[in-house]
């Protein structure tokens, strides 16, 4: 039907896509073949509208990225049409696997195989609602009265922002995220290693703050200055790389200078120079690190000379 369907291309693409997640998931849960599934509930009319409806919707507006808060679960039992089944249902777990949940505690099915299929295939990263400025609100109500909270789903479209009315001049800036986690057991060399581990992954910065934990214990806080792209995978090394058992995270506006690297002349060789700029001003030169040490050790000259030597003449060159 979808195949044949007078669609645009993004609306079936991404209906397939909805569709195969609930396929595998009704064959593993069935222990048959995927050509041999039968969708059941999902194969009535309400639910394939609600799935081309949902894609037909991302296809029109186009977002670079779409985010979703945790998904609320319900538990108990539900009645389908092979009797009473647990819920979540089997299949709507299968489909939401790797995708973080929470129990709501009431006994009542909260996420369907259609709405687990939707989410599956069209979130990009689930938890805090990103920075950014609101352009327009939607909301859909079920008729089901929930006795702690309204039945709405609401969707929110908007416009990627630094923060929300703050200007930072004529400095860069955006949305990113810090992630920490306390640890009481790791030796320095596991500490290094760690945050080595999560600088070449692409953290944007890494540091250790000494701190006091139950029971007394000296111990050291881990936060990792992370891409909001990057979250999760960052998250995984940390938890892989640590002896942490959870972490945690929240989001940060980043200002910076605008930074340009080029060679600069000194009497002991070129070495990389790291300029800083606010707006078209300059603010700040760095020699790089590297560069430095390697022409300090190559000529045998101390590496704070050729460190101030980059220095003063990136300035001069500047003036």
């Amino acid at each position: 039907m979808l195949e044949s369907a007078p669609l645009t291309a993004g609306t079936r693409s991404r209906a397939l896509a909805i569709f195969a997640h609930i396929a595998e998931a009704e064959a593993w849960v069935h222990g048959m073949a995927l050509d041999e599934v039968h969708f059941h509930e999902v194969g009535a009319v309400d639910s394939i509208v609600d799935i081309v409806a949902a894609a037909a919707c991302l296809d029109y507006l186009a977002p670079s990225r779409v985010t979703a808060s945790v998904v609320p679960i319900g538990n108990g039992f539900t009645m389908s049409q092979h009797g009473r089944i647990p819920v979540p249902a089997p299949a709507t777990l299968k489909i939401l696997e790797g995708v973080p949940l929470r129990d709501t505690g009431l006994p009542k099915e909260l996420v369907t195989p259609t709405g687990a299929g939707i989410l599956r295939a069209c979130v990009d990263a689930y938890g805090p609602m990103p920075v950014m400025t609101v352009t327009r609100v939607g909301h859909g109500a079920g008729s089901r009265k929930l006795p702690d909270r309204p039945n709405i789903v609401r969707a929110v479209l908007g416009e990627p922002t630094s923060s929300a009315g703050t200007s930072w001049g004529a400095l860069s800036s955006g949305a990113m995220t810090v992630l920490e986690t306390n640890v009481d057991d790791m030796t320095p060399e596991l500490c290094a290693h760690a945050a080595q581990e999560l600088l070449d992954a692409g953290a944007r910065d890494v540091w250790w703050t000494p701190i006091v934990m139950k029971k007394g214990r000296p111990a050291h806080k881990l936060s990792v200055l992370a891409r909001d792209d990057d979250r999760d995978m960052l998250a995984e090394i940390i938890v892989r790389e640590t002896t942490s058992l959870g972490l945690r995270a929240y989001a940060v506006d980043r200002a910076e200078v605008r930074r340009d690297v080029r060679p600069v002349a000194t009497q002991f060789g070129p070495v990389s120079v790291k300029f800083g700029y606010a707006g078209d001003l300059l603010v700040n030169v760095a020699p790089e690190f590297g560069s430095a040490r390697e022409l300090a050790a190559h000529i045998g000259v101390p590496l704070k000379r050729v460190m101030a030597a980059a220095s003063a003449a990136a300035w001069a060159e500047a003036s």
